[in-house]
């Protein structure tokens, strides 16, 4: 009975939902981001919280 069954422990589980109110254009233009990209929205979303941090970072 040593051996676990199901998906390994992720290092950094995403544990926390987050929801956002949206208009047509910005869901049709992280559609688009997903479909150039092959990403989901959630990979997206976070690549734009990096970037935009990056950038605060560099104007310091």
């Amino acid at each position: 009975m040593g051996s676990r069954v199901g998906r390994p422990k992720s290092d950094n589980p995403k544990d926390i939902q987050l929801k956002i109110r949206a208009d047509k254009q910005t869901i049709e233009d992280l559609n688009f981001c997903c479909e150039k990209t092959n990403l989901n929205r959630s990979d997206i979303i976070r690549l734009g919280i990096q970037k935009v941090k990056q950038e605060v970072q560099n104007k310091k």
